[in-house]
């Protein structure tokens, strides 16, 4: 089934979900999961990564874990762990865009809502045009107060998050600035570094690769398709994983997000459902040996 084609927008698709809010959150997920997967999910006994990801969301409760979804909380997370030299520059956290004081701000910056993710909860501004400060206010626009209890994945970590933006400097891809900068999602079990999803082109051909922690292409394709080319393994790759390593040894599973500059890393989000658990892998046994590492026991 492509769900896609019925609900062609994410508006049309987050209406229906709301009209399902009624639903509990082990009923919801197991729809979603199957029109979105085409196969039932199994809750009992978890194998793959996607239904463990489901298994997740419906009983792990670490409270950190709010702290560290919201996009300004996870900064006092991040300097707790000693990596504050990894923060993008701050330039300020708002609840309306009336706070904002538009003529301090560079030419240039990002906006970010501290409670969600996705392309469609971002505005990159390169130019700080009147024509464009009006579409930045578009990521204002959101009710004031705080995230329902039920989110429409059911994403417990996000529930009860309060509603506000982030403006941070905008890290500037300076080879090929039209495509964004590259992001490595590291996946990370238990304070271990386990696979590195590799993201580029995000804004003009977005690719992906995935990688194991010695660098090795595992040719699995997911949503997107793969680079056409090599990539070459970063020079300061170990540090990478070390800084992954720390901000996850809180956790049974959560994948950081980083991103890497002329050598310089910095910290981008901590996910830990990502892509809400609702990605089918080509092959299909990525989907378990995403997995295996990934002990519910822990979670208890």
């Amino acid at each position: 089934m492509n769900y896609k084609r019925i609900f062609k927008t994410k508006e049309a698709r987050s209406r229906f979900l709301k009209k399902l809010s009624f639903l509990p959150d082990s009923t919801m997920v197991k729809l979603q999961y199957f029109i979105k997967l085409n196969r039932r999910l199994n809750l009992k006994n978890p194998v793959r990564f996607t239904e463990k990801l489901q298994w997740y969301k419906l009983h792990y409760r670490n409270p950190v874990m709010k702290q560290c979804v919201d996009k300004f909380e996870v900064r006092e997370f991040v300097k707790h762990k000693g990596l504050e030299d990894i923060l993008v520059k701050l330039y300020g956290c708002y609840e309306g865009a009336d706070q904002v004081d538009w003529n301090a701000l560079p030419d240039s910056f990002i906006a970010k809502k501290t409670f969600s993710g996705g392309g469609h909860d971002i505005y990159i501004c390169k130019e700080k045009t009147p024509e464009n400060i009006e579409e930045v206010k578009k990521v204002f626009d959101f009710v004031p107060g705080n995230v329902p209890n039920k989110t429409s994945g059911r994403e417990w970590a996000y529930s009860g998050l309060k509603r506000r933006v982030v403006i941070e400097e905008l890290l500037i891809n300076e080879e090929r600035p039209e495509a964004g900068i590259n992001d490595y999602k590291i996946f990370c079990y238990n304070g271990k570094a386990g696979f590195i999803v590799y993201d580029t082109d995000r804004y003009i051909d977005h690719r992906r690769n995935f990688y194991d922690t010695e660098w090795n292409d595992l040719h699995i394709e997911s949503d997107c398709p793969k680079c056409k080319t090599d990539i070459p393994k970063p020079e300061n790759f170990e540090e990478m994983l070390r800084v992954a390593e720390k901000l996850s040894e809180d956790f049974p599973y959560v994948r950081v997000d980083l991103y890497n500059l002329k050598g310089r890393i910095y910290f981008g989000e901590l996910t830990f459902y990502p892509w809400s658990g609702y990605v089918q892998y080509s092959p299909d046994s990525a989907d378990f040996m995403f997995g295996e590492d990934f002990e519910l026991r822990k979670c208890q």
